[in-house]
This record gives structure tokens, C-alpha cells and sequence, in this order.
């Protein structure tokens, strides 16, 4: 292999050898922290048009099927560059592909500001969503190379806050800025922030970087499209479908079978080292239970974000601001106490954090089954920040365990398996209570029925789903096990 720094030929057990060169802390601490700071801004900027959509489609005289492609098409392009980032990684430097990463995002903010139509909004989206695939891997990747194990928790448990608490206040954010300003600061005001976390990524990432030229799989990519492209549309479009079904499921039918040749083809691929994702960590038990439980925590999450507003406003009469207000206390439970749980987790391994945390997660889901439209607000707060340190010590533990026994020359294709299955996770997770709630709303109302009592009840099955998922991820915490590292 090239070194893209010094031009000479290195072996994966060279790349190894690297990676295990402490680097001066200020410096570790610089790429950490460029990393963290641009995947905060990108997981933000994933959820803030969840209050601003209405805005948008008034301005630019759309439907709010068109206007969801601003999410939809998002989640659609971090689907399908996610899986290329473990090729990504093997063929560029980390500076390289922070540099295109953070500058592809840049391009996307300001081209979301001066959009003068629908469709260049659209393409500024995409274009953001590429930086943000990107990005999250990169994170992840970085942090198992460089920094010691005997600290990875308590980075992982930074790195936890970033994953979890921008989707948590992406919206309360942007409904502060909808009904001050126009929703064009919403990009306008991420701009110059993106701009120093460029130059601090400039200034700090300097490292050596094992490259190799791996062939790219021409007919891989276009699966790994369909696959996980077709699968994401069906998911997410399948809820505001429900008298048609057709598109979602034909779309679901070729993901699905995309997937399986997908698979069949990455397997044949890896024998000669010409894969494009390497799906040889499933073959790792923590690894294994990881995926499913950083699944059902993401769609969790976001399944909550996304219905809490909806039945909390319609149901119970509550303004954008004060249901923005409810959720930030859940969100600075988890900023104060994740790196508290990293240094738990390097001390005592995964069990000490992921068993309580998964406790804590369904309890949380257990508790907003009991929520009606008078339940006091404090209560709600409560449940919810009772959610969110569940959530904080189950993303720790899980980002940090999960690749903890997976060898180092597949970190990347781990990273962007487990980061896939975030996604994946996020949009089931939002579909099943989005449908769950909006369809017994309706059949309800149909009935005769009054809406608030049709939107509560409707909730409270989605939450009972999210409930015994999060059961399910109870059950897996103990057998992850600890896995001891120099």
C-alpha cells in the first residue's frame, strides 16, 4: 500500500503498527474534537426541518408529500454512500476525506440558503447528506485507530452525546429560529460554524495514513444502491401510504433482493480482497448483538422525538416552544452524563453500562404508555429524561463494545455496518410510531371517536412496540462481554 503521507509502500500489519503510535494528545484531541463537532452539526442539521417543513412548503407552494423529500431523499443519500465509506477508507486519507466531507456539507448549507426553488433545496440536502455519511463513520473509525483502549469509553462516551443529542434537539432548535426568523437561518447560522470546524480539521489532521488502491466493484455500488436505497424508501414512505401501498412495497421487494445478492456477492468478493463491504464482523458476537441494539435505541429515539410533538401539541393544545422546552432537559441529562458513563465503561467493561442503560430505555418507553392529556408536564420531562440517560449509557457502551473485538483491518467496514444500522434503525423506528399513532388516530375518529382521544391511544401502542423492543435490547445487554485490550 501508498502512504499518502510519505509516498513509500506499507503492508495492513504497517497500517496496524500506525495506529498504534500514540499521537500527541493536543493533536488527538484536535482531530477528536474537529470530528465530533462536524458530526454534531450534520446529525443536527438531519432533524431540524421537522418544525420547518410547514414553512418551506408555503414558501416554495408545495404538498407536504414533496416537501418530505427534504427528509426523505436525506436519509435516502446517507443510506447509500454509508455502506462505501468502508472502501472510502481503505482508498483515501482521513484528512483527504474530511476535507471533501466537510466542503461537500459547506457547498449543501449555502446553497440551502440562497435556494430560489424547491428542487435546489432538494440538491442542497443531498449534497449535505453526502458529507454527513461520510462523516459518521469517520468518527467512529478514527476514535478505535488512535485512541488507547484504555480510554475509548470515555471518547466514546463524547462521541454518544453528539450521535444522541442532535436528533433530540435538532427540533427545538429549529422551532426557536422559525418563530424568530425565517427558516433560511436555520443554514445560514450552521454556515460559519461548519466553516471552523473545516479549518480546525485543517489545522489538526495530520497523520500518517496507510492507502491502498482497491478496485472498485462497479456492480457492488449499484446493489448496495438498491439495497439500502430501495429498503430506507420503503420504510420511510410506507406510513404517509397507507391507502396505496404498492410504491413502498414494490420498493421494499427490490431492496430486499438487492440485499441478498448484495451479500451473496460481498462474500465471493472477500475471498480475493475486492470487496466493497466486508461482512466479516457479523461473524463477532458482540458486534452482532451491537447492531440490533443500536437499532432498537435509534428508533427509539427518533420514533419518540417525532411523535412526542405530534399528539403533545394536537392532543393537548401545547405550543411548539413549550414541547421544545420539555425535551432540552433530556438532552443535557445526556451532555452532563456520558462522559461519566465512558469512564464507567473503562473501567468495568460494557455489563455495568449497557445492562442499566437498557433498563433505563425501556422503562422510558414503558413510563410515556401512561401519558394522557392530563398528565402534568414535570411528569413528561421526567419520563423523558428517564429515556435519555438510558439512552446515553446504551450509546456509550454500544459505540465502544461493538467493534471491540473485531480486528483492526476491518474497523472501517465496521463502521459503516454499525452506522447503517443507525440509520436503518432511525427510520424504522419513525415509521412503525408514526403509523402506529396516525393509523389508530384515524380509525378511531372514523368511529366516531374523539381526535386527542385517538391521537393518546394511538401513542400509547406505538410506545408499548417501543416498549418491548427495547425489552428485546434488555435481554441482549448481558451477553455482551468484556473483551480485555493492551
Amino acid at each position: 500500500m501508498a502512504d499518502s503521507a510519505t509516498g513509500s509502500i506499507s503492508t495492513p500489519a504497517d497500517a496496524a503498527t500506525q495506529a498504534s503510535r500514540p499521537l500527541p494528545r493536543k493533536q488527538l484531541t484536535g482531530i477528536i474534537g474537529a470530528l465530533a463537532f462536524g458530526a454534531f452539526l450534520m446529525i443536527l442539521n438531519e432533524t431540524v426541518l421537522t418544525v420547518a417543513l410547514p414553512s418551506i412548503m408555503i414558501d416554495y407552494g408545495v404538498s407536504a408529500s414533496t416537501g418530505q423529500w427534504l427528509t426523505t431523499g436525506f436519509l435516502l443519500t446517507v443510506a447509500v454512500v454509508i455502506p462505501l465509506t468502508g472502501y472510502l477508507l481503505q482508498r483515501y486519507s482521513l484528512r483527504g476525506l474530511f476535507v471533501f466531507a466537510l466542503s461537500s456539507f459547506l457547498i449543501g448549507l449555502v446553497l440551502a440558503v440562497v435556494a430560489p426553488t424547491f428542487s435546489v433545496l432538494l440538491v442542497a440536502r443531498v449534497i449535505q447528506a453526502i458529507g454527513t455519511a461520510i462523516v459518521l463513520p469517520l468518527l467512529m473509525n478514527t476514535t478505535l485507530t488512535f485512541v488507547p483502549p484504555k480510554s475509548r469509553g470515555t471518547v466514546m462516551g463524547l462521541n454518544s452525546i453528539v450521535i444522541a443529542v442532535g436528533p433530540a434537539i435538532g427540533p427545538t432548535i429549529s422551532g426557536v429560529i422559525v418563530n424568530t426568523m425565517s427558516w433560511h437561518w436555520i443554514f445560514a447560522l450552521m454556515t460559519p460554524l461548519a466553516v471552523v470546524v473545516l479549518a480546525l480539521g485543517i489545522i489538526f489532521i495530520k497523520v500518517p495514513s496507510a492507502t491502498r488502491k482497491v478496485p472498485v466493484d462497479v456492480i457492488s455500488v449499484i446493489l448496495s444502491a438498491f439495497a439500502f436505497g430501495g429498503l430506507v424508501y420503503a420504510i420511510s414512505t410506507v406510513g404517509g401510504a397507507l391507502d396505496d401501498l404498492t410504491l413502498p412495497l414494490v420498493s421494499g421487494v427490490i431492496g430486499v433482493a438487492a440485499l441478498v445478492i448484495f451479500i451473496v456477492r460481498q462474500m465471493r468478493l472477500t475471498r480475493s480482497g475486492r470487496e466493497l463491504l466486508n461482512l466479516q464482523p457479523f461473524k463477532n458476537r458482540n458486534f452482532r448483538l451491537s447492531i440490533i441494539m443500536i437499532m432498537i435505541a435509534m428508533g427509539t429515539l427518533l420514533g419518540t422525538v417525532v411523535i412526542l410533538p405530534i399528539f403533545l401539541q394536537n392532543g393537548s393544545g401545547l405550543s411548539t416552544m413549550t414541547i421544545g422546552m420539555m425535551l432540552l432537559p433530556g438532552g443535557l441529562v445526556q451532555i452532563a452524563v456520558g462522559p461519566i458513563f465512558g469512564r464507567v465503561y473503562d473501567r468495568h467493561g460494557p455489563r455495568p453500562v449497557l445492562i442499566p442503560g437498557a433498563l433505563m430505555l425501556a422503562l422510558g418507553q414503558w413510563l410515556f404508555t401512561t401519558v394522557d392529556p392530563g398528565t402534568a408536564l414535570g411528569f413528561i420531562v421526567m419520563f423523558h429524561s428517564i429515556f435519555c440517560i438510558g439512552l446515553a449509557m446504551l450509546m456509550t457502551g454500544l459505540l465502544s463494545a461493538a467493534l471491540s473485538d473485531v480486528p483492526y483491518e476491518l474497523y472501517g467496514h465496521g463502521s459503516a455496518i454499525f452506522n447503517t444500522g443507525q440509520q436503518l434503525g432511525g427510520a424504522v423506528g419513525t415509521t412503525i410510531f408514526v403509523t402506529v399513532m396516525s393509523a389508530v388516530a384515524a380509525a378511531e375518529s372514523g368511529a366516531g371517536s374523539d381526535l386527542v382521544d385517538g391521537l393518546f391511544d394511538g401513542a400509547h401502542i406505538a410506545f408499548v412496540i417501543g416498549g418491548i423492543l427495547a425489552t428485546v435490547a434488555v435481554i441482549c445487554a448481558p451477553f455482551i462481554k468484556s473483551v480485555k485490550q493492551a
